[in-house]
């Protein structure tokens, strides 16, 4: 689907959606307890569908667990899965299972677990043993919320020790506030400094086996910062936007909460370490403002759903602006208006709804080829957009 966005101002007021990360964690809880919790979602995703749909297959023998193109689903559920069955076939569509899911594999590998990777789908093999398991915290904060989630399930007792500083934080301490609202005991005890981070103390997670879920019978998640980021966003990219979105928690653990104070920030040097998520749109916002941005520590974005550090670069320089790639981040030079044009989505739901928020300040229309990538986590984007008065043609 392409879509075609004339330029104009957003005014008026936009409910938050569901937090996909908070409601993944919820859904999980729930299948997890005895008896099942449910989780009340006002709206969903494909990658919501897809932790609720894998969850309700665990109850099969050799469960098929078809996780669409959701990388938090395979990654907290490969560990869950196999601390719950011997033999688990997932299923990923577009770029999932060419997304790293090393050093996790290796470490389940040392743990009693085999893969083996095909087209489109992943078996994996063996139980989940308890033991220690060391990861680096600046992969991915996902492979250790699904070990944090699996390892209480284990008869054994268990540690995770991190050998590198853990990045998006933020996303752990979601996990551990919905796991003890759950009834798991997860200690956090402090490592000795690594060599390449002397002056930080790592947090070595203590979770002790046999422990049982005890979700809520009923739980909603939080409203979600990091979509509700491009509301936000939309009230600096000219003086005509008028934003308000409610249903934020602000003193959620949502670690982009914090894109309040972004926001404010421009020109400067922002580090993506713990809000990856933010980047896109906030690189966007740099695009119209006076002077120069740096985004650094934020490689990982090479990662997600597109190589997101060129996806973004590609949506400015389309518009008319002015960005370049670094290794770890971006530089983005700013100017009073973009001038419009195309925009590839990249099958990426951030870079789409990046590319919305900068049509509003452009002086001629943006398309936007593969708009429906907004279906991944907001599929009531292009709806609020238009209720907000854009003018959208092609949904």
């Amino acid at each position: 689907m392409n879509v075609t966005i004339q330029p104009g101002a957003l005014k008026g007021t936009v409910a938050a959606i569901p937090s996909k990360s908070h409601g993944h964690r919820l859904l999980i809880a729930a299948g997890l307890s005895t008896p099942k919790g449910q989780v009340n979602l006002s709206t969903s995703s494909e990658d919501l569908d897809a932790t609720r749909t894998c969850m309700a297959a665990l109850d099969e023998k050799e469960p098929v667990l078809p996780c669409r193109e959701s990388g938090s689903t395979l990654r907290f559920l490969l560990p869950i899965a196999m601390a719950m069955k011997e033999k688990v076939r997932f299923l990923g569509e577009g770029k999932l299972l060419q997304r790293p899911l090393s050093p996790l594999k290796e470490e389940m590998e040392r743990h009693g677990c085999a893969f083996v990777i095909g087209q489109g789908e992943l078996w994996c093999t063996g139980s989940l043993k308890s033991g220690i398991f060391t990861l680096p915290g600046d992969v991915s904060s996902q492979y250790i919320t699904g070990l944090l989630f699996a390892l209480p399930l284990l008869s054994g007792n268990s540690e995770i020790r991190l050998s590198t500083p853990l990045e998006s934080r933020g996303y752990v301490d979601l996990t551990l506030q919905v796991l003890a609202d759950s009834g798991i005991q997860i200690q956090i005890d402090k490592q000795a400094s690594s060599a390449s981070s002397p002056q930080e103390p790592l947090p070595k997670y203590i979770i002790s086996g046999n422990q049982a879920y005890h979700s809520p019978p009923q739980s909603s998640p939080e409203g979600d910062w990091s979509n509700a980021a491009f509301w936000l966003a939309a009230n600096y990219m000219g003086f005509s936007n008028q934003v308000v979105c409610t249903g934020l928690n602000p003193d959620s653990l949502q670690g982009d909460r914090i894109i309040g104070e972004l926001l404010r920030e421009f020109p400067s040097v922002i580090d993506g370490s713990q809000i990856p998520d933010l980047i896109p749109i906030l690189a966007v916002v740099a695009s119209v403002q006076p002077g120069i941005t740096t985004f650094c520590n934020s490689q990982r974005l090479r990662l997600k759903e597109s190589d997101r550090l060129e996806t973004t670069v590609s949506l400015i320089r389309s518009l008319g602006g002015n960005a370049e790639t670094r290794p770890d981040g971006l530089i983005v030079r700013g100017k009073p208006m973009l001038h419009g044009g195309q925009v590839d989505g990249a099958n990426d739901h951030r870079i789409v709804m990046a590319a919305a928020i900068a049509a509003t300040n452009c002086t001629s229309p943006v398309t936007i080829v593969g708009a429906e990538a907004v279906n991944k986590s907001y599929p009531g984007f292009f709806r609020d957009f238009k209720s907000l008065g854009g003018k959208v043609n092609g949904i």
